[in-house]
């Protein structure tokens, strides 16, 4: 067989035409010496291309899935997408979803395309190359649409998993880092705290996330609602920070009132938690994952 240099952008023409794993459309392309018809023949002879197909059919159902390591500080959340309800809530392919996600983990995963060329959790194959094979026994296209990893790379900390118990649509992680060891409890916090993403869905971490831009719009808006139309220029400035500082709080993740106990925000609720086990706890990333958005 000639040998010929495989080039990345071989791969990504051949991968956009069959809709297969990069992994499968790089073997196709070495095993057909670089020829694109042939290689897309080998695929089509493999069924990878004739199962990938259906990749232009609708995705819209799923799962939100999730996966810890013994430690506590590697997590990943990945979201698989199918065709229908009915196939999302099917044993299989629940298994088939948790195979990926502790797959994606063991192989520290940041992308799709990783995440798809990891050794697939007990088999012997591709993750790729496992989905392949239930679309081929299904009928029903399925994907990885998206993965996110968190993990704590250098000194202390604990990542909190909160995976949705009604339909496994929504899920989050939320990485803590810790000047010293993190207790047990630690992990309860970090949890309960990913359940209130969650639940609030905020959009930043903090106030001081919050890009200029974004409040310089939201004082537009309020500047120019009708109530504040006859009051004083100084008076209306005040009413519009005031307003606007209100919307920012209710997006901003520590400026939440705690679910579990409204009477104090999440940042109180993290002091008081790490006070009691000694430790200084501080939220540094978080992911939030629900079925079907962009």
């Amino acid at each position: 067989m000639q040998m010929v240099e495989i080039s990345a952008s071989m791969v990504k023409e051949l991968r956009e035409k069959s809709g297969a794993a990069m992994m499968d459309c790089k073997k196709a392309l070495v095993e057909s010496s670089g020829d694109f018809d042939k290689a897309f023949e080998w695929l089509r002879q493999k069924g990878v291309a004739s199962a990938s197909k259906k990749s232009s059919r609708a995705t819209s159902e799923g799962l939100v899935v999730g996966s810890v390591d013994q430690s506590g500080k590697k997590a990943v959340l990945v979201e698989v997408n199918c065709e229908t309800d009915f196939v999302a809530k099917n044993e299989e392919f629940v298994a088939l979803c948790n195979k990926i996600a502790e797959s994606a983990l063991e192989a520290n995963a940041t992308t799709v395309d990783a995440v798809l060329a990891a050794k697939a959790k007990g088999g012997s194959g591709t993750v790729g190359e496992m989905i392949t094979a239930a679309v081929a026994k299904t009928g029903e296209n399925m994907q990885v649409k998206r993965v996110s990893l968190l993990q704590i790379e250098s000194g202390e900390g604990v990542i909190g998993q909160y995976l949705h118990t009604l339909g496994g649509k929504m899920g989050a992680l939320l990485k803590l880092t810790s000047d010293k060891k993190v207790p047990e409890a630690g992990a309860s916090v970090a949890r309960e705290l990913a359940m209130h993403i969650v639940s609030t869905k905020p959009t930043y971490m903090s106030k001081e996330e919050v890009p200029a831009e974004v409040i310089a719009e939201e004082k537009r808006i309020e500047s120019g609602k009708a109530d504040l139309a006859s009051k004083k220029p100084e008076m209306v400035e005040k009413i519009v920070q005031g307003r606007v500082d209100k919307i920012m709080a209710e997006r901003c993740f520590l400026e939440q009132p705690f679910v579990k106990d409204p009477g104090q925000l999440v940042s109180q609720y993290l002091s008081a938690k790490g006070k009691e086990m000694g430790v200084e706890l501080k939220p540094v990333q978080y992911s939030l994952y629900i079925l079907g958005e962009e």
